[in-house]
């Protein structure tokens, strides 16, 4: 039987990247003493940190839901992939052809 996901307060969260972020004790630490993954804990001091000078509320925003700029700014990433994968293959292309034309 699946085991059910943990779920975390927001709370909870910004508590374990301060104690993270603190320098008392290492990060691998922090995040077995407060029971969860190191990589988890490194996760969210990204997000904090991507998220300097915002309120506390807004850094882990919960139920994994992105907010509308956050979504906008994933999808205008993946749409500058694809166009950087185009004009890759189309600069392979004409230089293979200016080749050829010699």
């Amino acid at each position: 039987m699946a085991q059910k996901r943990r779920q975390f307060t927001r709370e909870f969260k910004v508590e374990a990247v301060r104690l993270a972020t603190s320098g008392e004790k290492k990060l691998e630490h922090v995040a077995r003493d407060v029971g969860i993954r190191p990589d988890m804990l490194r996760a969210w001091k990204r997000q904090s940190e991507g998220r300097a000078g915002l309120s506390e509320g807004d850094v882990f925003p919960g139920n994994g839901n992105l907010t509308s700029k956050d979504e906008e700014i994933r999808a205008l990433r993946r749409e500058l992939d694809v166009v950087k994968q185009e004009r890759d293959f189309l600069k392979k292309a004409a230089a293979y052809f200016a080749k050829e034309s010699r």
